[in-house]
């Protein structure tokens, strides 16, 4: 079995991750924490719906929270260069099989509902209204200061399914998790804006959203969005770390917001846009992908999502057995 290979003129062009469309109980309660904990930046409030961006962000937004009785989420979204790559685009998922709908929806142009492969619900779109940049709006500054949505991470039965799709879509494969001397995919890391990634898949129970994340300039930030979760009483909601990755070798902090969604602060990307590059394999049995120093997450890290509205999730074939902190302090010698 071999690595899927990259198409590398596709019909439509899909340029970066977008957004996401969260479902939570209480809007007051995750607009104070988006805002002041990881410091985004409010666009608009439009009955029970919250947009926000990062402040370095010039679209409208790139994460929306609709109130709702159960937290889920409804879409992740993924930007298409113009509007004909979008009805491109179309064809060349109903010719996949997939799912498709135009849908109408506020603040953004032509929009297209997809479900992909392996049961995520996708929304791409070509344009949305121009607000003005806080990047240099110092005293807006709060909390991490997140700049700009980066990527996705979801849990799938069949990494392998989604890895095929994606490539042939136009992605770039850049990371890889599989057992030593195989390519028994199970964690790929997908891109196209020319870092690591823009959408993640691990195996696991799923359609499921594993977290989704935002880029901060430095690490310092990190540690200032701890403090401030801290002082807001959410320092129970810090889950993970600060510590630091084995793929893409980024610093991070992961914190679960008011509803148990999982999002992710991190600094530090490196380019990989050239096709020379070829992907880069990760073993799952060393640890230092997980955690190339500290400790392991906990197995509720692993273990627990989000799941994605009205999405039929299922088992994988393959359980994952991850080094977890429940099973690192049991060794005696820890």
């Amino acid at each position: 079995m071999t690595l899927p290979v990259t198409n590398l003129d596709p019909v439509f062009r899909i340029t970066r991750t977008s957004h996401v469309v969260l479902t939570v109980k209480d809007l007051a309660a995750s607009k104070k924490f988006y805002t002041q904990v990881l410091g985004l930046i409010v666009s608009a409030e439009e009955g029970d719906a919250l947009y926000l961006r990062g402040v370095e962000e010039a679209c409208h937004h790139s994460l929306v929270l609709r109130k709702g009785s159960e937290p889920s989420c409804v879409r992740l979204g993924m930007r298409m260069l113009t509007d004909n790559d979008l009805k491109r685009g179309k064809d060349w998922f109903d010719a996949k099989g997939c799912k498709t709908a135009w849908a109408d929806v506020p603040n953004q142009g032509l929009t297209l509902h997809v479900t992909d492969p392996v049961g995520t619900p996708m929304e791409f779109c070509a344009t949305m209204p121009v607000m003005p940049r806080k990047i240099t709006a110092f005293t807006e500054h709060r909390g991490g200061c997140a700049l700009r949505l980066d990527h996705y991470q979801v849990l799938t039965t069949d990494v392998r399914k989604a890895c095929e799709f994606y490539m042939e879509a136009g992605f770039h494969l850049t990371e890889y998790i599989a057992p030593k001397g195989t390519h028994d995919l199970r964690g790929v890391f997908l891109q196209r804006k020319g870092n690591p990634h823009d959408i993640v898949f691990f195996n696991g129970t799923g359609p499921r959203l594993h977290h989704f994340a935002f880029l901060a300039a430095e690490g310092q930030q990190l540690l200032k969005a701890c403090d401030v979760a801290g002082e807001l009483g959410y320092g129970s909601k810090v889950e993970r770390g600060p510590g630091r990755h084995g793929p893409g070798h980024a610093m991070f902090v992961y914190f679960r917001d008011p509803d148990g969604h999982r999002v992710e602060l991190f600094n530090t990307h490196y380019q990989t846009m050239d096709i020379e590059n070829e992907p880069v394999g990760w073993d799952p049995t060393d640890h230092t992908v997980s955690f190339p120093w500290g400790m392991p997450a906990r197995a509720a890290w692993f273990e627990e999502a989000t799941d994605f509205a009205g999405a039929s999730v299922s088992e994988p074939i393959v359980k994952p057995t991850p080094m977890t902190l429940e099973k690192y302090l049991s060794k005696p010698s820890h």
